[in-house]
């Protein structure tokens, strides 16, 4: 078994999972303390599990540094983590060798192994939430690149060369567009009574004036994302993850029309799926990467 901790940018969600399949899961609010309260949710689900795990996963929203255990860069989100050797928090805390991914990842090695892409061998994912990540598989490879950049900065990608600077430091992201973080600034820049996305995409389906024109601005930089991930990744299947996707076809429904219409002439219309466990997408796919770092494993992962 594999204990599993996705630090994201609003929650910390654990889990002990056998090859994939959750056995008990918990989460915990982000906030101060947050290594200490992972560990100690991460210590009653050992105790409350049939057998204790033999490794663990660990997922953080930004880039990091595999060989060292560290998160390199995540510009505002879990700054606690920053230059930490994860590894050898997890060696501390639990007695366990670990394994460390950028959460997009981890979450689209999840989706193809055991969850909507099944199967996949050429894949994207999507993730929008606080912030817009991003992943692809080729041929069965997870993309990660020399220095572990490669396939997760598609919501750094420039949309628009207008658009506000990024808290990146790049000019028009897709990010600072629509980030759930973007959206919010910018509903509260406008004085709307509208405070976050699920509200914007409520009032807009209304007929509000701000809120439609704001959620049609998102939808255009979501699309133009996804457009460009199909353009480099070349993918049989689309995953649109996240916390947005909670609106499920008022969302997947304009985006993937306006992949259709904006793809290269002759480019692969791709398929488009939404996971219906979304919240276990990452501990899914760190489970399977800890299974495959453990010494006394047999399990064939891409790493």
């Amino acid at each position: 078994m594999e204990l599993c901790i996705d630090f994201g940018g609003s929650e910390i969600k654990l889990g002990v999972l056998d090859r994939g399949e959750p056995v008990r899961t918990a989460a915990v609010p982000v906030g101060e303390g947050d290594l200490e309260a992972a560990a100690a949710a991460a210590a009653a689900l050992i105790a409350a599990a049939p057998a204790a795990p033999d490794a663990a996963g660990i997922a953080v929203p930004g880039v990091v540094d595999r060989a060292a255990g560290r998160l390199v860069k995540a510009h505002d989100k879990q700054p606690r983590l920053g230059g930490l050797d994860l590894v050898a928090w997890a060696d501390a805390a639990f007695g366990l060798p670990a394994v460390i991914e950028n959460d997009a990842r981890a979450a689209l090695l999840g989706e193809i192994s055991a969850g909507s892409a099944a199967g996949a061998r050429d894949a994207v994912l999507m993730t929008l939430g606080t912030g817009i990540g991003t992943a692809a598989v080729m041929d069965g490879v997870l993309l990660r690149g020399a220095h572990d950049h490669a396939g997760i900065l598609g919501g750094h990608l420039t949309v628009d060369l207008d658009a506000p600077l990024c808290n990146c430091g790049n000019v028009g992201c897709a990010e600072s567009i629509a980030g759930a973080w973007a959206i919010r600034r910018d509903l509260a820049e406008r004085g709307d009574a509208v405070a976050d996305v699920k509200e914007m995409l409520a009032a807009a389906e209304a007929g509000d004036a701000v809120a439609t024109t704001l959620r049609d601005r998102a939808l255009r930089a979501w699309g133009a994302t996804a457009v460009s991930l199909c353009h480099a990744y070349d993918p049989d299947v689309v995953v649109l993850s996240g916390g947005i996707m909670r609106a499920g076809a008022a969302v997947a429904g304009p985006v993937e029309a306006y992949v259709r219409e904006h793809l290269w002439t002759s480019s692969h219309r791709p398929s488009f799926t939404i996971p219906d466990r979304p919240d276990l997408s990452v501990l899914r796919g760190l489970s399977v990467l800890a299974a495959g770092n453990h010494p006394r494993r047999s399990a064939r992962v891409n790493r």
